[in-house]
């Protein structure tokens, strides 16, 4: 392959010339946590394990807490998190990397992690988080897991991870420029929250008669789910329909966003299903605390673990009824089901679920008004969307030097 003067082939790909690179270990210290079983007490010193390194500083909000023995232990030989330094995940969640701030009040690594200090007080903790994100690391972590049944990794294998190291103000423009994406990305992230609160809210108020919408003013009536819908319980076998024909599991359904995330279709499924037509309210009744629901916009067959939800249209709309699904009430009660490992949500139960129910125009208003707050929503995460895909591309220029700024 040829390489562009100015530039050369290493172990991380090509990189400008006057770059280092090579095993994290030349540039950064890796300490394993103290391999200690901490005694827990309600007020003490945090403990940062594998769920508090999932985001981009160590989150202690939640950490379990140790006595001053067991910290004094923990941090012993150096495992002290200090400003500056990074904790990584090696187990499960292997790469996840957060930095620990100036902010941090004293806390120890817990089980599972380790401790990653720069060699020289130059370097950029933000840019070695950056690489961690990155492909540079994905394709090592990749090969390392082929054949695993556990992702793992030991700190010796860390230790070994190539890196590509610019100078030092290369380092600190390059996260900048990062992070002011992630501060892009953090608004998108907090103003989509505030959306979904806000229309929650608005649910509660709509589907109860709290708020009624202008030129409305009939009486609502209490009935039953079963009274508005039924299941569309109509088994098909995949090969009996045409390959091509929409085919819709749990794991195609966004948790909680009422949107399908991925298509698959009846060819590459052989067990039984439900037929689904469009207008159907489909909702995962398999763990369905996870907020599995789409309003289907095509016709198609689903898992036997969605239900197909049919409206009898003389007394209800789909967009109504999509509402009621997602409504936290309705919620709870089909968590109230059957099953402890996989609990189902069971129809002889939620069939007498009561649900407050306006006249058939009044429910297609509400569900208009939702609909719109629906695409305000999948406006924003599109956008989200696009600029996480945007940070990729800067994070493949920027950390292999195809792209310089200084």
């Amino acid at each position: 392959m040829d390489v562009m003067p100015g530039y050369r082939q290493t172990e991380v790909g090509v990189i400008p010339e006057e770059w280092e690179d090579g095993g994290l270990a030349c540039f950064w210290s890796v300490t394993d946590c103290k391999h200690v079983t901490a005694k827990f007490v309600a007020q003490g010193f945090p403990i940062a394990s594998i769920k508090e390194v999932q985001s981009r500083f160590v989150d202690l909000k939640n950490a379990k807490q140790t006595t001053q023995l067991f910290y004094n232990l923990l941090i012993e030989g150096g495992r002290k998190p200090c400003p500056g330094d990074l904790i990584l995940s090696r187990n499960a969640t292997v790469g996840e990397v957060a930095q620990v701030a100036e902010w941090h009040p004293p806390f120890a690594m817990g089980q599972d992690v380790c401790l990653l200090r720069k060699k020289s007080a130059d370097y950029s903790t933000a840019f070695l988080q950056a690489v961690f994100q990155s492909p540079v690391i994905a394709k090592q972590l990749a090969n390392l897991m082929v054949g695993s049944t556990f992702k793992r990794a030991n700190v010796e294998q860390i230790r070994n991870f190539f890196v590509p190291m610019p100078s030092a103000p290369e380092q600190r423009a390059i996260a900048a420029a990062l992070s002011d994406v992630d501060a892009l990305l953090g608004g998108l992230e907090r103003l989509i929250a505030k959306k979904r609160d806000l229309k929650q809210a608005v649910m509660q108020q709509l589907l109860t008669g709290q708020t009624r919408l202008p030129g409305f003013h009939g009486k609502w009536e209490v009935k039953r789910l079963e009274e508005l819908a039924s299941i569309r319980n109509q088994k098909v076998m995949p090969a009996d329909v045409a390959p091509d024909t929409p085919c819709v599991e749990l794991e195609n359904i966004g948790q909680g966003d009422g949107r399908l995330v991925m298509d698959s279709t009846a060819q590459y499924s052989t067990s039984s299903k439900y037929r689904f037509f469009t207008g159907d309210v489909l909702f995962g009744r398999l763990r369905s605390y996870l907020r599995k629901y789409w309003l289907a916009d095509r016709a198609g067959i689903c898992t036997t673990e969605i239900w197909p939800l049919v409206v009898d249209s003389d007394h209800a709309v789909s967009g109504f009824l999509l509402a009621v699904v997602q409504s936290d009430r309705f919620i709870e009660a089909a968590s109230m089901s059957y099953g402890t490992h996989m609990p189902r949500a069971d129809w002889g139960v939620l069939r007498n679920f009561e649900v407050h129910c306006p006249q058939v125009a009044e429910q297609a208003a509400v569900a208009a008004v939702l609909s719109d707050m629906d695409a305000e929503l999948s406006a924003l995460e599109a956008r989200r969307d696009k600029t996480r895909a945007l940070k990729q591309g800067m994070m493949q220029e920027l950390l292999t030097g195809r792209t310089r700024l200084v």
